[in-house]
């Protein structure tokens, strides 16, 4: 495996990363993007493929399109710069059955491109697997992103980000208690 991918894979599950996985900072945001932000624009530009020929390289570069950008670029559109690729990808290592080549507990950041995406069979395919792989408590936030795709075709908490225009009803969820908002 490629040593940046390994570093990558070193730094993003380690102690001190994971505790901020879905509860960041910005002192966090900056140290990923100072480490980060060159190798992104790389694998953005496709110069990275070559990880996708193991599983290893496969869940690094998954994290690196998919997870990396929300952080470097959190409520720009730019974090969403790499969202095709990066579902493309997770599509590419389950086909290849790599994701079942990845230890369960990271897992999730194979499956979760998909979840991210405004494609409900993206969402299907999502539930899915995280349903198969006994990713329980990841198969609920799967379900809870689908049914919004199913409402609203589309993640009404990027709207303001990607400069689109909501709707009365995705106002209405986006002032409610019940709003994702990412």
């Amino acid at each position: 495996m490629d040593q940046s991918a390994q570093e990558l894979l070193e730094f993003w599950f380690s102690p001190e990363v994971e505790a901020r996985w879905f509860n960041s900072t910005p002192k966090l945001d900056d140290e990923i993007r100072q480490k980060y932000e060159a190798l992104w624009l790389q694998a953005k530009n496709g110069e990275l493929v070559n990880w996708l020929e193991t599983a290893e390289g496969s869940l690094a570069l998954l994290i690196l399109l998919d997870q990396l950008p929300l952080n470097m670029y959190r409520n720009q559109a730019e974090s969403f710069a790499t969202e095709a690729l990066a579902i493309k990808y997770a599509k590419q290592t389950v086909t290849n059955n790599f994701d079942k080549q990845i230890p369960i507990e990271n897992r999730a950041f194979v499956y979760m491109p998909l979840m991210h995406s405004e494609n409900i069979d993206d969402q299907n395919l999502s539930v899915e697997l995280f349903e198969k792989a006994g990713l329980e408590g990841n198969h609920r936030f799967a379900l809870h992103h689908r049914d919004i795709i199913e409402r609203f075709g589309r993640f009404p908490h990027r709207n303001s980000i990607l400069g689109r225009n909501s709707t009365a009803e995705e106002i209405e969820y986006l002032n409610s208690d019940k709003a994702f908002t990412g």
